[in-house]
């Protein structure tokens, strides 16, 4: 087992939070963009503004060098390649997505139909990112 590659897991995890943040651009802005306008409007907040947003795409890269960390973590028990990295985007979502998102929906804040897509969409986004993320990890010299 070798020494975990730092430079190659932040080269990965900004790839994966790239990946992470489009596909987030799409399903909240293009996608969803209305309803979730409504669903603030509803709350008697405004929409989101550029202070939110840049939190989000900040925490869209820390979530892709997490992901693949946790890929370089889980590769030496599972093995280097897409399924791990995969699997390690599936727990990254489990955790960053899932919890949250049921807690909103047992609260009521949100309709429930945002909250599902934003959960089936993150099923799909998360181990691709992490697949495409750890596709540049490699352990040995740099």
């Amino acid at each position: 087992m070798g020494k975990i590659q730092w430079l190659r897991v932040i080269l990965g995890g900004l790839v994966a939070g790239f990946i992470i943040n489009v596909g987030e651009f799409l399903l909240n802005e293009l996608i969803l963009g209305r309803k979730w306008a409504a669903a603030m409007e509803s709350l008697g907040r405004p929409p989101m503004g550029n202070e939110a947003i840049t939190l989000f795409v900040v925490l869209g890269f820390v979530l892709g060098i997490g992901a693949v960390y946790l890929y370089t973590a889980i590769r030496p028990r599972y093995g280097a390649g897409p399924r791990t990295a995969a699997c390690a985007g599936i727990l990254v979502w489990f955790f960053a997505y899932v919890y949250n998102s049921v807690g909103m929906m047992a609260m009521g804040l949100f309709p429930k139909s945002l909250i599902v897509m934003g959960l089936l969409w993150g099923l799909l986004e998360l181990p691709i990112a992490t697949v495409f993320g750890a596709f540049l990890y490699k352990e040995g010299p740099p």
